[in-house]
């Protein structure tokens, strides 16, 4: 669990299991998604309700290797992989608390945009430092 620059908990709720008894794969897009803003909120910067520029998602994917399941917290080990002018690829690790278990690894895209035209904007500077100060994990 190393390898993620932040980590956010995630407790599972009763109604987030299915019908064969695991977590949806919906419940790990909304860890993901959850996981990043909160990161970019409190670490950040970043203001999505009344900022300028907000980040709209272009791209995901989820890999899934265990299953999780209610009563169990999840945590989501955060990490920026390709920094660009406009966009980042966020890349997450959502792994069992109890155990450190890899239940799912994720990417996304956020591309950032101008609130008022929806245009590709540069990424804010204040959370472009965070970024690259807190969530670009460098291989040793």
């Amino acid at each position: 669990m190393s390898d993620y620059g932040w980590y956010h908990p995630f407790p599972t709720r009763w109604n987030d299991n299915d019908v064969y008894g695991h977590v949806n794969n919906v419940v790990y897009y909304a860890a993901m998604d959850t996981a990043v803003n909160s990161w970019m909120i409190a670490r950040g910067g970043f203001d999505p309700e009344r900022g300028e520029v907000i980040g709209v998602i272009v791209a995901s994917s989820c890999d899934y290797r265990a299953s999780g399941s209610f009563p169990e917290v999840l945590r989501v080990g955060v990490r920026a992989g390709r920094v660009g002018r406009t966009s980042v690829t966020w890349e997450t690790g959502i792994f069992r608390e109890a155990d450190g278990e890899l239940l799912a690894a994720g990417t996304f895209v956020h591309v950032f945009v101008d609130r008022d035209d929806r245009r590709p904007t540069p990424i804010p500077d204040a959370l472009r430092a965070a970024i690259e100060n807190e969530l670009v994990v460098t291989e040793t």
